[in-house]
């Protein structure tokens, strides 16, 4: 009956009605659709067998190649025996915090579940990697690249290169992500120093026999002499910084998580957890033997890390040798001021395009009134009621089984608190979910003082923030007078050093709720998380809205679906979706149409 219904009905509209249709819907923003499998493969990264996360059957997992503007569709199937999410590390889901990926926001994924994350990679260009959010599982793997390309209509200001290469660099453990869990739950030795350091989930090439035992797998990147390569580094790691650098190779940066920057040579980079950088390095050496890659530990206590460094092989086409002799030297390791200063000398490139064609430093911060301070201080691990916990401002974060965004949505009282305080209390720590309050289109500053041992990354989902100063010490008042407010770069992870602070300041022009913590899984992992909600006051329907496909957990479980009635897309080309897509609305156009004939 359809199909004589729907012949008889296209006299009712014109061809070019038709035309304009299909035309409209092919020239709007592209979709991407990918079904992805997570589930434990085995693997031997350092020599010995172990289970590892992979998606789709790989580990890495794919790397999710899209340029700005693309809509994305991934429908994620957990084959693990542990509920799963993905969050998107750097992706700012413009007012979609649905699609966040991270218990704040997001049911977990059941076991032998589903779920389909749709989202759009608005105003974005750069390098970001996305990977498991829940219970330390991006220590056994579950991760992979996400590079955003630019418009053919935006300019990128520097040539066109002759490859794009990912690298992943991580400490690892050959125990397992639960094992590792409960070595965090049961002590306060931390984890201890990691077993070693991979390469794109690969073990060190074997420069040392005495540190490298034979047979381990290594990373070989072939390249081409005199080809100019885009390397795009990721420390995907648990809680060690990185130092990476390429053997008589210099690197010239040009981007780090969504920002050009001014383009300088750096001999080496410190690279901490969750932060992503793109180089340009020309092959421009003799190709009498290979040259290593090293990825080697930074702000570690010599005495205890006996492991190897990192160390992949770039390979010329014409190489006439195995790499030999000693690796090159990184940065000396009593230098405290090394890394901090060279963190300060990376600056954004105000004078060009990104995602869009104005110049990146059209957005003049420095001129912004502040509407927000926090003073967000850590410590180290502390008994908080018996357990071993970590906290921001002396409050350690728990996630209840009810996800703020859910009882947000749903006007669930009593699941979190907005009293998050914007000082430390000189009070005993204490567990709770607490969230910041933040103003809607307000521009907070924020001054994150390290009062642990180690160095800590600190991420914000949702946005990019400017990194306007860094310093040993305690932040006081007076440290204003040192920050850099016109070319400070935007970014999403910044480092704070042992016994230093940061400052960011962050326009809060994305309503949601945006989770605001430590990229160093076991200090995570421990509480030292807390979210950031902004609430457009004026418009309740500022965000998107709640997903058909939504996953109810909590209080809220009784609205949950079974996995059967729950709708997901398939592995169809972006093309057929469309077409489908537009098929279906003009199908259900003719069908309307002829009930008002």
């Amino acid at each position: 009956m359809l199909l004589p219904r729907l012949a008889e009905n296209c006299c009712l509209l014109s061809l070019s009605l038709l035309v304009c249709l299909i035309t409209a819907a092919l020239a709007a923003d592209p979709y991407v659709f990918y079904d992805w499998t997570v589930s434990y493969i085995t693997a031997s990264p350092l020599g010995l067998k172990q289970q590892v996360i992979g998606v789709d059957g790989i580990f890495p997992g794919p790397i999710l190649n899209v340029t700005t503007n693309w809509n994305v569709v991934i429908n994620v199937k957990n084959n693990l025996d542990e509920p799963f999410l993905l969050t998107w590390n750097g992706i700012q889901q413009r007012k979609n915090s649905w699609q966040d990926g991270v218990s704040g926001t997001n049911c977990p994924i059941p076991a032998g579940w589903n779920w389909t994350y749709q989202f759009q990679v608005k105003d974005q260009i750069g390098s970001f990697f996305y990977f498991p959010s829940l219970g330390l599982q991006r220590a056994a793997g579950g991760y992979g690249g996400i590079v955003i390309n630019n418009r053919e209509v935006i300019a990128v200001p520097f040539g066109a290169p002759d490859g794009d290469i990912t690298l992943f660099i991580s400490d690892w453990y050959i125990k397992s992500h639960k094992s590792l869990r409960n070595d965090l739950e049961s002590k306060n030795g931390g984890l201890g120093p990691p077993d070693g350091v991979l390469f794109n989930g690969l073990g060190p090439y074997q420069f040392d026999k005495a540190l490298v035992r034979d047979g381990i797998p290594y990373q070989i990147i072939n390249v081409e002499p005199g080809k100019t390569y885009r390397i795009r580094v990721h420390n995907v790691g648990i809680s060690t910084s990185l130092n990476f650098r390429i053997q008589n190779h210099n690197m010239v940066l040009v981007e780090t998580e969504g920002s050009y920057t001014v383009q300088q040579n750096y001999s080496n980079m410190d690279i901490h957890v969750g932060q992503s950088y793109s180089f340009l390095v020309t092959m421009d050496q003799d190709a009498s033997t290979d040259y290593y890659i090293v990825a080697s530990p930074r702000f570690v206590n010599a005495s205890t890390w006996t492991k190897a460094s990192g160390v992949a092989i770039l390979h010329y086409s014409n190489s006439r040798g195995p790499a030999s002799g000693p690796l090159p030297d990184p940065p000396h390791e009593y230098d405290t001021f090394f890394s901090m200063n060279q963190a300060r000398s990376i600056r954004w490139n105000v004078s060009a395009g990104a995602a869009r064609p104005n110049p990146q430093g059209s957005f003049r911060y420095g001129q912004i009134t502040v509407t927000d301070v926090y003073v967000i201080l850590n410590r180290p691990p502390e008994l908080v009621d018996g357990k071993w916990r970590n906290t921001l401002n002396g409050i350690s974060y728990i996630a209840p089984s009810t996800p703020l965004r859910l009882a947000q949505q749903f006007k669930v009282d009593g699941v979190f608190k907005l009293d998050f305080p914007n000082r430390f209390m000189n009070r005993p720590a204490k567990m709770d979910t607490s969230v910041i309050n933040g103003t809607f289109k307000g521009f907070m500053e924020i001054i994150f003082q390290n009062n642990d041992t180690s160095v800590q990354s600190y991420h914000l989902d949702g946005h990019a923030f400017f990194v306007v100063g860094m310093d040993y010490g305690v932040w006081t008042e007076n440290s204003r007078s040192t920050y850099n407010k016109w070319d400070g770069v935007a970014r999403s992870t910044t480092q704070v050093f042992p016994g230093a602070w940061t400052a960011i300041l962050v326009s809060l022009d994305n309503a949601g709720i945006w989770n605001l913590r430590t990229q160093n899984l076991d200090s995570w992992y421990l509480g030292q998380e807390s979210y950031i909600s902004v609430v457009n006051p004026e418009n309740d329907n500022d965000e998107v809205q709640l997903p058909d496909n939504v996953i109810y957990c909590g209080v809220l479980s009784p609205l949950q679906k079974d996995q059967a009635q729950r709708v997901h897309f398939s592995g169809a080309s972006s093309s057929d979706k469309i077409i489908e897509i537009v098929l279906i609305a003009i199908i259900v156009t003719l069908l309307g149409l002829s009930g008002t004939s």
